[in-house]
């Protein structure tokens, strides 16, 4: 038995009184949670047992070399194992059907006990259906799955079971879960700055040593699951438990997840669990012929804005299914935890089409939630956090979901964090819309600032959407045509380079600082990585020109794009020392609209902004709180920053015992236009 927790309400009343009129909603998502955990730890062996499906169905091997396959298929009435052990014989090997639907077969070991499907060897699974009709598909649990676009963009499926020489043993344990999150989000196949898709062999050389030195300590991988479509981002997945085989093996995956924990970092897995492809031939749409085996028949099965297939939550199966994929990641490929894409989509039956979100709370209890999707959320969760306390879930959500971030146990969904993700679209809004003359200093800092209470946010200035053709990067917004003639030190530090690398560097700060519990920076912009983001499609020629990131600029030395990775650096080794992210937020003292500045303190720090475009200011007063003598810890304006070094790093500041702006001192500083500095006591 689970073990019932009766609903208790005091929690999330302390956390947000405006909740009372709902309570009857979110108790009754929690008694479904409820419901669900019961039937799991009743009939199914609870947590332990569900979530491994992956060890018994799919093709799974005994201890003296036979193969067991076993897939889920109600609606076949004959099903047969094909593959080239068997010269693709549709009668050699049938399947026999049990009352839940679920088809077996044996295949017994050759003499000397070696399995009879050799590893790496194509198989499919072919079915006759109630029509008579045959169809073949690749077995849904299957873990290596190769393309040959020679032939066909069709993925076949292949038996990956290396000989024990072969497997990859890790090495390191897990790193402890770090106390602030600074993740480095990154994809392996546009890591290199060649016109082709990079390799997990090559992430692991070059890309780790890179991050871990940036001082990020979390790596949160994009495209992992499979996906036929190179452009779709890894988000059109046809087979959940296959590792992208266009990157190298299951095994090269396991070696760089390995390496990556060795130097302290935590890996995050983008997971999809928010809709699937629709593909029929690779991937699980009407996998036994029907409309509704995985996904729920009809238009609420359908994404009709990303033209693929959705879950059907509700279904015993499709939970087996999902939360062994959890699980199987987990174990399998040691990853330390999940940012769960499309979670807005999931949680209402309009899927966020069409819709605004106000924050009026009937748009989350009313009629447009989806509650088996929300449920599962809080299943996963639940699973997750259970067998992995020390794992890490992350939400993309648009919505403002409340409790989405509060423990499952105390009625809310369970993650750990959610995306911040109206930060990076206002910086857009700014940087197309408005002179910076015209910054609105209160909205800024409002928007930083505004999250649910003692619900953590992951901050970013932008992550893979905003680099994403359509739209460019913060650091091309900013500098433009310029990057392409005036980045070099040998040429002139004209007014938009210096413009750019000054703003640049104080978005990032100011987001870092201010805008959540977290930190996110998707790979290269971290150094103002030029231009967008565009894979290889008809519409472009099929070239990898925008589909890699070009290293090669920033290990160049004569080009100012080392500055801003330099600050890069600089500010997550100071996030390290200080721990700003896990600090209670910050107190804002001062948002001043005609100097453009803001001052605010966090974790003992002192951060000051000026984003004046032409004033400096001597002696300009800001309170603190805490009185002593302070110095300064960090300045975009040095010069190994491209900065002008106008602000003196040996100066010393003296608080005076006396209120300014809220604060019981006050100390005095230089603060040069587009300059931030932060301040520690000595």
């Amino acid at each position: 038995m689970s073990g019932h927790a009766a609903f208790d309400p005091t929690h999330i009343l302390e956390l947000d009184g405006y909740l009372k009129p709902f309570l009857p909603a979110i108790e009754r998502r929690y008694a479904r949670f409820q419901q669900w955990k019961d039937t799991i730890f009743q009939h199914e062996g609870g947590y332990e047992r569900f979530t491994k499906g992956y060890e018994v169905m799919g093709l799974t091997v005994k201890d003296d070399g036979t193969v067991v396959y076993r897939e889920w298929a109600p609606n076949a009435t004959e099903a047969n194992l094909i593959g080239e052990f068997n010269g693709w014989n549709r009668s050699t090997y049938p399947l026999s059907k049990n009352q839940y639907g679920v088809w077996e077969v044996e295949v017994p070991p050759k003499a000397n006990g070696q399995p009879a499907i050799p590893h790496d060897s194509k198989v499919k699974i072919s079915m006759i259906l109630p029509s008579g009709t045959r169809i073949e598909r690749l077995p849904a649990w299957i873990q290596r799955v190769t393309q040959d676009l020679t032939y066909s963009p069709a993925y076949e499926s292949r038996f990956w079971n290396p000989p024990a020489s072969e497997r990859y043993q890790f090495k390191n344990p897990r790193p402890p879960q770090p106390r602030s999150l600074r993740i480095y989000e990154a994809h392996v196949g546009i890591s290199t700055p060649e016109l082709r898709v990079g390799t997990y062999k090559e992430f692991t050389q070059n890309m780790l040593p890179r991050i871990h030195k940036l001082g990020y300590n979390t790596i949160q991988l994009m495209a992992i699951m499979e996906h036929p479509y190179y452009a779709s981002f890894g988000y059109q997945v046809t087979s959940f438990f296959a590792a992208s085989s266009r990157y190298g093996t299951p095994e090269d995956l396991r070696e760089l997840i390995d390496t990556a924990h060795g130097m302290g970092l935590t890996v995050l897995l983008d997971v999809v669990h928010s809709h699937a492809s629709k593909n029929v031939l690779d991937g699980l749409n009407a996998f036994d012929g029907t409309d509704h085996l995985y996904f729920h028949e009809g238009g609420k099965g359908r994404h009709e804005l990303w033209d693929s297939r959705l879950f059907n939550y509700g279904s015993h199966e499709v939970l087996r299914f999902l939360l062994s994929n959890l699980r199987f990641y987990m174990e399998e490929y040691q990853f330390d935890g999940f940012r769960f894409d499309g979670v807005t989509s999931m949680m209402y039956l309009h899927h966020g089409i069409g819709t605004g979100f106000s924050g009026n709370y009937e748009e989350y209890y009313g009629s447009s939630a989806d509650e088996e999707a929300i449920v599962y959320l809080m299943l996963a969760n639940d699973v997750v956090h259970t067998l992995y306390p020390s794992a890490i879930t992350i939400a993309e959500d648009v919505s403002g979901m409340p409790l989405l971030c509060v423990p499952v146990k105390q009625g809310g969904m369970g993650f750990d964090y959610r995306l911040a993700m109206a930060i990076p679209d206002t910086w857009i809004k700014l940087l197309k819309h408005k002179s910076d003359e015209d910054w609105n200093m209160g909205n800024i800092v409002h928007t930083l600032t505004n999250r649910r209470h003692r619900e953590k946010s992951i901050a970013y200035a932008e992550s893979h959407d905003q680099a994403l053709v359509g739209d460019k990067t913060i650091a091309f917004w900013l500098m433009d045509k310029e990057m392409y003639t005036n980045m070099s030190d040998l040429t002139t530090m004209t007014h938009v380079i210096s413009r750019g690398l000054a703003l640049h560097k104080m978005i990032r700060l100011l987001v870092h600082s201010l805008g959540g519990e977290g930190y996110l920076n998707f790979e290269g912009n971290e150094f103002g990585h030029p231009e967008w983001l565009d894979f290889p499609r008809e519409g472009n020629n099929n070239s990898f020109h925008h589909a890699r990131r070009q290293f090669n600029l920033v290990d160049d030395e004569l080009l100012r794009y080392k500055y801003l990775n330099n600050f890069d650096a600089a500010m997550n080794h100071l996030e390290e020392r200080y721990g700003w992210l896990s600090a209670p937020q910050a107190y804002v003292s001062l948002k001043h609209e005609g100097d453009k500045v803001i001052v605010y303190e966090r974790a003992g720090l002192l951060f000051v902004f000026n984003f004046h475009p032409t004033k400096s200011f001597t002696d300009y007063r800001v309170g603190v709180d805490i009185p002593g003598e302070y110095s300064i810890l960090l300045s975009s304006d040095e010069k190994r920053f491209g900065g002008f070094e106008n602000v003196s790093l040996e100066s010393k500041y003296s608080t005076t015992a006396m209120e300014w702006n809220g604060r019981k001192n006050w100390l005095q500083v230089y603060i040069p236009s587009r300059t931030c500095l932060v301040l520690g006591k000595m």
